[in-house]
């Protein structure tokens, strides 16, 4: 059956690898602008318990046997696979949500982009292991000999993704992504209204053939048994209404179970214009240009859209004048009719609920731009869910309406502030939001808005006429950045990068001797057995070195010329390494010492083999640390042990991360740092 062309068929679900085409009762899914039917939603339930089990004892147990690495390798290949096919299969179905070109590539390529964006996470973040070693090892005994360690695994259950309408194809892909990433089989359930675009969208990444048996199922029929067959292996995300999010999060099972449970919810999100953004100043037109653009987009219905605008009292005019004449311009109709620039709201119930939360905010705020009677609201056509952009313009700053009504469209309210202590007071009445935004090129006022408001935000944006021409905008969630927020928002996380990742395993504190954390986490531990061959391991190829194979260098008898040296070679004339009185006066040091990069420099020289060979580059250090001085005479020596290898899939080469102690004659520690170099592979 073929999906993109405007046919009401039956939408199908996707479980235990199979797809599953329903034959029962249903309900027409409609095209916003012409109310024509695209598709239609199954009344009837499907076998959600045996897609769950098949999810957990098939999908779980596949992706578990891939690293990291692997499972970022198949997201960059997934997201290749479907950006191939945006403009062909995804925009002229996305129209039928009522989103414009830019509305689509906002969602559809926003999507796909999280998919590229963790990959490359995944690669450059992540071990090339199925474990995540959690900072760094605690030493739990004086003789080293038990210590502990965190570490994250993939959790042995399932995520369940209950998503919302407005944003049909992100919505699916920014949780999968790091959920896939995590190595946890995922189960998509979207929002009816705009079903059709998820379920082509995720055809093809079955088509695709890339990823493994039961990773994904999808579920486009009534939801009954979503959470009755829950455990407490499984995570539950959901976005949608606050009130459906107390709903869920109340369910008996998922309360007896312990699931994990994350909410993204009403949010009314604010910008705040500072008083310094006054008329002809950069950050006031910047304020107008972005307030105009989030009314807009996606016709308003962004969970991170703009509904409180704060501006100093004596600005609200100006902001209204200058509002007016940008949002005149604003073409509302058919997102496939040339010229439109912004579509309609997804569904005609969508429209209806609009109309009663305006009345609503009306009670506190008067309308000054649009409206449900004005002239350009009557001029739309009424068999589709068309909506002029509205502003208002509170009557009071406390009203409660403003504060606690969430328009989901078009709309947005303007409320006057005095200074900064009361903005930040305004913006909490929205208890809880996603983000906030902040227009102003005074460094003290955005200090004090953002400390101020931070604790109930999930994010802060500072948009001023230096970072303008870069910023993402307000209302733009990116995959290396948290996206959630706390109260009325929902309380929970997501993206985030790494971060993301975590949220889908299992963190926990495993103590034991250094051998057996070095057994579990796949990394050399200080203390674990190592191995010393005669053959210099820099002389070994990627796959030929063991972790915990050992160098022992010979040691180097620190002297006065030594130093002199490399004071003359780099410039370091530092009075600790050239007078000796003034270094004896130092309680630190007693006299005079080498630099420490001298005492690195010069423990590379006696570890290092310089005969090419695997050993392509040094790329860095890590952790580095000076801990006892170097003085003349002192002698120094260095091991040097292999801690951790990390393949990188499409190089002929990989990642060595080699862990070095420096020691003196006393056999006291002189540094401790973390060598990095790239090695070949042997059959590259």
């Amino acid at each position: 059956m073929k999906r993109g062309s405007l046919v009401a068929e039956l939408l199908r679900s996707y479980l235990c690898d199979q797809w599953v085409t329903p034959t029962g009762d249903g309900f027409d899914l409609l095209d916003a602008s012409t109310s024509q039917p695209v598709a239609r939603w199954s009344t009837e339930p499907v076998d959600v318990a045996a897609a769950y089990s098949y999810a957990r004892t098939v999908g779980g147990p596949a992706l578990r046997r891939l690293t990291f690495t692997e499972r970022a390798a198949i997201l960059k290949q997934l997201a290749g696979y479907l950006n191939d096919r945006r403009e062909a299969d995804y925009y002229p179905l996305s129209y039928a949500t009522g989103a414009t070109l830019f509305d689509s590539k906002f969602d559809v390529d926003g999507g796909i982009g999280v998919l590229f964006a963790y990959s490359s996470r995944g690669r450059r973040e992540l071990p090339d292991s199925t474990v995540y070693i959690d900072g760094p090892v605690d030493q739990l005994s004086k003789d080293g000999s038990f210590a502990a360690q965190h570490i994250y695994t993939s959790r042995r259950g399932l995520a369940l993704f209950i998503n919302a309408f407005n944003f049909p194809v992100w919505g699916m892909l920014e949780k999968f992504a790091p959920a896939f990433l995590a190595g946890v089989p995922v189960v998509v359930k979207p929002a009816e209204q705009t079903s059709y675009l998820t379920e082509k969208v995720f055809a093809d990444m079955v088509e695709s053939g890339l990823l493994p048996p039961g990773a994904i199922s999808l579920v486009c029929a009534a939801p009954d048994g979503l959470l009755e067959h829950l455990t407490g292996q499984d995570v539950v995300s959901f976005t949608g209404s606050a009130a459906t999010a107390r709903q869920l999060r109340q369910h008996p099972v998922v309360n007896r179970e312990s699931v994990k449970f994350t909410a993204e919810a009403d949010s009314l999100n604010c910008a705040i214009l500072g008083p310094d953004a006054v008329t002809g100043q950069p950050e006031f037109d910047l304020f107008i240009r972005e307030l105009s653009r989030e009314i807009t987009v996606k016709a308003g219905q962004k969970c991170t859209a703009i509904r409180r605008a704060f501006v100093p009292s004596g600005q609200l005019d100006a902001v209204i004048e200058t509002l007016t004449a940008r949002l005149s311009k604003v073409v509302v109709g058919d997102p496939r009719t040339p010229g439109t620039t912004m579509g309609a709201l997804a569904t005609l119930e969508q429209r209806d609920e609009l109309a009663a939360n305006l009345r609503k905010l009306e009670a506190g705020a008067d309308v000054v731009i649009g409206g449900l009677g004005s002239a350009a609201a009557q001029a739309l056509p009424e068999n589709g869910a068309f909506v002029a952009p509205t502003v208002l313009r509170a009557r009071s700053a406390t009203a409660e309406a403003v504060h606690t009504v969430e328009p989901f469209g078009p709309v947005a309210t303007l409320i006057g502030y005095q200074d900064a202590d009361e903005v930040i007071e305004l913006a909490a009445l929205g208890e809880g939001s996603l983000v906030g935004s902040v227009y102003s090129y005074d460094p003290d006022f955005v200090r004090d808005v953002v400390l101020g408001a931070a604790a109930h935000h999930g994010r802060i944006l500072v948009v001023d006429r230096d970072d303008a021409r870069s910023s993402t905008g307000h209302g733009s969630p990116l995959p290396l950045l948290v996206h959630g927020g706390p109260g009325r928002a929902g309380g929970g996380e997501e993206l985030g990068g790494v971060r993301g990742v975590l949220h889908f395993m299992q963190r926990t504190a495993v103590q034991g001797s250094p051998r057996a954390l070095a057994a579990v986490t796949g990394r050399w531990t200080p203390g674990a057995p190592t191995i010393t061959e005669d053959e210099h391991p820099f002389r070994k190829h990627l796959e030929d070195l063991a972790i915990g194979q050992v160098l022992f260098t010979d040691s180097h008898t620190v002297t006065a010329e030594d130093i002199e040296q490399f004071v003359a070679l780099t410039g370091d004339s530092f009075y600790a390494h050239t007078d000796p009185e003034a270094a004896a006066a130092n309680p630190l040091f007693g006299g005079i010492v080498a630099h420490g990069y001298y005492v690195i420099s010069r423990v590379a020289g006696l570890f290092v083999d310089p005969a090419p060979g695997p050993v392509l580059a040094n790329y860095g250090l890590d952790n580095l640390r000076f801990i006892t001085p170097v003085k003349v005479g002192d002698s120094i020596r260095a091991q040097l042990t292999c801690k951790e290898k990390k393949a990188r899939q499409t190089e002929a080469y990989g990642e060595v991360r080699w862990d070095l102690i420096v020691r003196n004659q006393d056999d006291e520690l002189v540094a401790t740092y973390d060598v990095l170099t790239l090695v070949a592979k042997r059959d590259s």
